[in-house]
Order: C-alpha cells, then structure tokens, then sequence
C-alpha cells in the first residue's frame, strides 16, 4: 500500500505537468484568447475582468488566511485557551461590502454587452444578411439578398456587419467563429416555419481567413464538422457575388463520365443556386478546404495547393467514411478515370474574384 502511494505521489506531479503542456496545444486561430473581431474583443475583456476579479479575491483570502496561520499560530510550549470573542460587525460588513461592489462591477459591463450582442441587424441595410443552416457534417450559407448558396466558406466583406439566422436541418448544433464571436445554438425550423430561430452577428476587421467549428456535440464527426470565414474587400465580394450567381460552368470531362457525373453527384450536389441535400459545389476549387476538415493551405498567408485540392477532392471520394463517420454521402462507386475527370473539373472550378486572397494574404497575423 506504500510503495502504490509513493509511486501515485510520483505521477501526480507528471500528471500535472502534461495537463498544463497539453493546455498550450492547438491553433491559435481557434482560441478565444486570440480575438480579432469587435464581438470576440469585447467578450475577451468581459473574460479578463472577471478572471482578474476571481484571481484577486483568490489572492486576498488565501494571503489573508496565510497571514492568520502564521501570526497567530500557537507557540511551543503554550497549551492556553485563546480568548474566546464573537465576531466583529464591522467585520462583518466589510465582507459582505465588497462582494457586493465586486459583483456591481461584473454585472454593469455584462449586461452591456449581453443586451449590446443581442441586437439584431436582420433589418439594417448596410448589414449582409447570411442564412446559416447546419447539416450532419457540414454548414450550408444562404445569402438570400443576392440569391446565392454556397457551402464551408463563408464569404463575407471586412468591416461590415453580417446579420446571421442559424436553423439546422437534422440534431442540434452550435455555429462558433472563436476569433470573431461567441458560440449561438442552431434550432430546427419545421415546415410550418415555426421554433426558435437564432441571430446574431459579426464582423471581421481585415482580409483574413478565420476558422469556425461546431461547439455543440452532435454525432460521430462532431469534431470534424469545421468551416471557414473568408473576409475580403468589398470590391472582391462584389465580383464573388456576380461569378455566384452567373449560370455554373460546364463540365469537361467526356460525356459519359458527364452523365455519370449528373447520377451520382448532382443528384444530391448543386452547381447552381438551387437548394440540395449536399453542399454546394460552385468554385469548389476556391474553397480553403475539402469537407470542411482536409486543409488546402495551412495558413492564409500561403497560397492554395493544387495539388492538396486534387488528393483531398480523390481522396474524399474514395474514403468519405473514414475521414468523416456517419454522414450521409456514402461511398461512390466510381471508376478510376471516371474520379480522375471528376476531380479535375471540380479542382479547377475556381472563382476569379478569389484568385488574389487564395495566393495568400501577406502580413497577416494569425
């Protein structure tokens, strides 16, 4: 029984040690404590304040009973019964004071800011308005004022607001953006148009490439379910809106693998602006990503590789099972030339408008 609490007394501080190591791990574009939009800077300082207030009633009361221990600890050879006193009211006063006024202090900013992150931009005409419906594994973005889906890129302008409404079309999910906003739930809509339906909004204040997750557990590939923020100038979101909504460009690979093409992928996938049970595939070969989780660029400084586009577009085909569980793309039957046409016309569907931030933004921070 010793030597097993000897060995435990030796571990624990190796436990200890890996738990604050393994704390440090991740990207740090998906940390909050890396804020790079006005709503994630304002819920930063609403963090710090509050750590700052826990810490320092911490500090006081653990100094203080310090304090207590050591100066009135009883000294060799005193066996005496200390003076028996009750307790002080102004003692008394003091510490139920200053909880009170530390809590003021909490709750003045909160509620600022709660009342500040709810406001709804749905109806202001400088906001773009993005209709975000969640999917087992992926996130589809509507933009119903310029009739454009799309799907794991979000395209936005920097320095605007963009007024979202979340919905989900299956389990419950939560869109979060960590160095933009906070985490907001996704509820079901029904075909009545009835339930919950969720808004909030954010902005972003360059051209950068930010990362989103969904913060809500939702199925085997919960933690795979990613999508990205891409904010660009308004010139370039203005030409992404024109090359969206022009008509899709056509297949070129031959024409049986075209019609295989039309049976086996557009049945559930859209080129156009048409609703599907799939994500979207225009400009596919633009997007930061395969399924929302096979990088094509690590970071957004670099440009996107082509030749990542075309192994994680084969290998998504081949291998969707594996790379991401449960979803409800199946695997394909196809044939070796049959993906090879296929790959090539999706990894080259790319959108002029997002040539220039898709060869890397210099000097960006991440």
């Amino acid at each position: 029984m010793m030597k097993r609490w000897q060995f435990s007394k030796r571990l624990l501080p190796l436990l200890a040690g890996l738990v604050l190591l393994l704390s440090a791990c991740g990207r740090e574009d998906l940390s909050t404590l890396n804020p790079q939009g006005s709503i994630a800077q304002s819920q930063f300082d609403l963090m710090k304040l509050s750590i700052g207030i826990m810490t320092g009633v911490v500090v006081i009361v653990f100094g203080l009973s310090v304090y207590v221990l050591v100066r009135y600890r009883r000294k060799p050879g005193d066996k005496s019964i200390p003076k028996q006193v009750e307790g002080s009211h102004k003692l008394e006063i003091i510490w139920t004071v200053i909880p009170i006024i530390l809590l003021i202090i909490l709750a003045v900013p909160t509620l600022k800011y709660v009342f500040a992150f709810a406001e709804d931009y749905s109806k202001d005409e400088n906001a773009v308005k993005v209709k975000v419906t969640a999917h087992q594994y992926w996130w589809e973005f509507e933009y119903p004022e310029y009739k454009i889906r799309t799907a794991q890129d979000l395209v936005i302008p920097f320095g605007k607001k963009i007024a979202v409404e979340l919905s989900t079309k299956d389990v419950l999910h939560s869109f979060w953006i960590p160095s933009l906003a906070g985490k907001m739930d996704t509820n079901r809509i029904d075909s009545l148009d009835k339930g919950n339906k969720n808004k909030m909004y954010f902005d972003a204040p360059e051209e950068n490439v930010y990362r989103g997750k969904c913060a809500e557990l939702c199925g085997p590939s919960h933690a795979y379910m990613d999508f990205k923020v891409k904010s660009v100038n308004q010139e370039t979101f203005n030409a992404w809106v024109k090359e969206m909504q022009a008509p899709a460009k056509p297949f070129t690979g031959d024409a049986a693998v075209a019609e295989v093409f039309k049976q086996s992928c557009l049945s559930c996938h859209a080129v156009e602006n048409e609703p599907k049970t799939a994500p979207n595939l225009k400009g596919i070969g633009s997007r930061e990503a395969v399924a929302g989780i096979l990088l094509n660029r690590e970071r957004a400084s670099e440009s996107l590789d082509q030749a990542k586009i075309e192994d994680h577009l084969r290998k998504w085909i081949k291998e969707t099972d594996d790379i991401k569980p449960g979803n409800k793309m199946g695997v394909i039957k196809l044939e070796d030339n049959e993906i090879d046409q296929i790959v090539d016309y999706l990894a080259n569907y790319k959108l002029d408008s997002l040539e220039q931030i898709n060869n890397g933004i210099p000097n960006v921070e991440e």
